[in-house]
């Protein structure tokens, strides 16, 4: 228990020292001038900035000439995947013609034995 009322005490004047410490040395703070950039100059800075933008514009330019030719690509994978598909389906409607038109004759020879029996 007396640890944790030393402890208490300690953070407490500690904490006032710090503030009155800091309450003192704000109007010298305040009347030091800002410091300039000590590796860049404003010029410098400029020039940078610009140099950025004109790389930034000149890349994403380039991007998009690649994300449209890409997606040029792709249209035209799809429209030939859709033209081979459209070539089976075709396919497959000839096959199932083909073979209901042999199931019909079948049952057709059938029905016609079947009534000469009776007949």
């Amino acid at each position: 228990m007396n640890f944790d009322i030393v402890s208490l005490i300690v953070l407490i004047v500690s904490f006032i020292c710090l503030s009155v410490f800091i309450f003192k040395k704000i109007p010298q703070l305040k009347a030091m001038p800002e410091p300039e950039a000590i590796f860049l100059k404003k010029e410098l800075k400029k020039k940078i900035r610009e140099k950025t933008k004109e790389v930034i514009k000149e890349r994403s330019n380039s991007l998009e000439a690649k994300l449209h030719k890409l997606l040029s690509k792709i249209r035209i994978l799809s429209l030939k995947i859709d033209k081979k598909m459209s070539d089976w389906i075709v396919k497959l409607r000839e096959r199932s013609l083909k073979r209901t038109k042999g199931l019909d004759e079948y049952w057709k020879e059938i029905k016609a034995s079947v009534k000469k029996k009776k007949g």
